[in-house]
């Protein structure tokens, strides 16, 4: 086996290792997710200071070690300053590699999910202005597209209990909404979710038996077997026309035009896929506070 292999990859993570190395978790797409060290990384005059930020994509010479490997060479070729910035695409560029880091493998080829991950930084970089709505919806329209990745994305067009398609009424129906179940994987029809719940509720209120004799008084005491054979799906949220057309914007592989990124309610549409994910990935996102401590207050 060689001592040394090369690979091209982006930054995720960097910790302190030592008293002048560290360590960087980089996603490759040849390789999927390694951890390497860098030496001497922390010193001012170091080559490789530079070269261990987040989101920079290098072109790596690694030597093989005993217990974790090492960077012997390293030669930057893109970067996302732009993210840097502006302190929101810094955040929103930080949550996408956090989801990355959920699902990307280690010691397997992992092509799309590196090409996804630069293509929706670099499109978070390109973004004019630094408007809040904008930021969000290119944020929430990559976190969409990491999901899909995953085969986890949420139903969006179709309700999960009759899979009919559910088409938004903008304009004739005021009043028309959705319900969106978290834990069932998308979008539900009102009416089929209260048909099912009153069939469920019929069914659970049947009496099985006739009844029990206590030994203390040998009066008979009838009792109810709740049976309920249905699960019934808990409604997480209720979206109205708009915002389930904003949802299902989500689905177009390419980037909203900037006329749709500028609606509002983009800050909910992120909240329920972030309460979507840490429930589906099982863990949270740790960038996501400082997404409510930054976007809230602007809106």
């Amino acid at each position: 086996m060689s001592k040394t292999y090369k690979v091209t990859g982006i930054n995720l993570k960097t910790q302190d290792f030592g008293e002048s190395d560290r360590i960087v978790t980089i996603l490759t797409p040849e390789l999927g997710l390694i951890r390497v060290v860098a030496p001497r990384a922390r010193k001012h005059l170091s080559t490789l200071r530079g070269r261990c930020g987040i989101f920079v994509v290098n072109e790596l010479l690694i030597s093989r070690g005993r217990s974790i490997d090492r960077i012997a060479q390293a030669q930057t070729i893109a970067s996302y300053p732009g993210l840097a910035e502006n302190l929101g695409k810094l955040l929103a560029g930080q949550y996408l590699t956090e989801l990355v880091l959920f699902q990307a493998l280690s010691e397997q080829p992992q092509v799309e999910i590196y090409i996804l991950l630069n293509e929706h930084l670099s499109r978070l970089q390109g973004l004019s202005g630094v408007r809040t709505t904008m930021i969000l919806a290119y944020l929430s329209h990559g976190i969409y597209q990491l999901l899909a990745f995953a085969g986890l994305a949420p139903q969006l067009r179709t309700c999960c209990i009759t899979h009919h398609q559910l088409i938004p009424e903008l304009i004739l129906n005021p009043h028309w909404h959705v319900g969106f179940s978290i834990n069932s994987g998308g979008t539900i029809c009102l009416q089929a979710w209260e048909n099912l719940k009153a069939q469920a509720s019929k069914k659970s209120s049947k009496i099985e038996g006739h009844g029990v004799t206590h030994k203390e008084d040998l009066n008979p005491l009838k009792y109810e077997t709740m049976i309920n054979p249905l699960e019934v799906p808990k409604i997480s949220y209720r979206l109205n026309a708009k915002q389930l057309s904003q949802f299902q914007r989500l689905l177009q592989p390419e980037v909203m035009p900037e006329y749709i990124a500028r609606d509002d309610n983009w800050l909910l549409v992120e909240k329920i896929l972030r309460q979507y994910t840490e429930y589906h990935f099982g863990y949270p996102i740790r960038s996501a506070a400082l997404i409510d401590s930054y976007f809230a207050p602007e809106l």
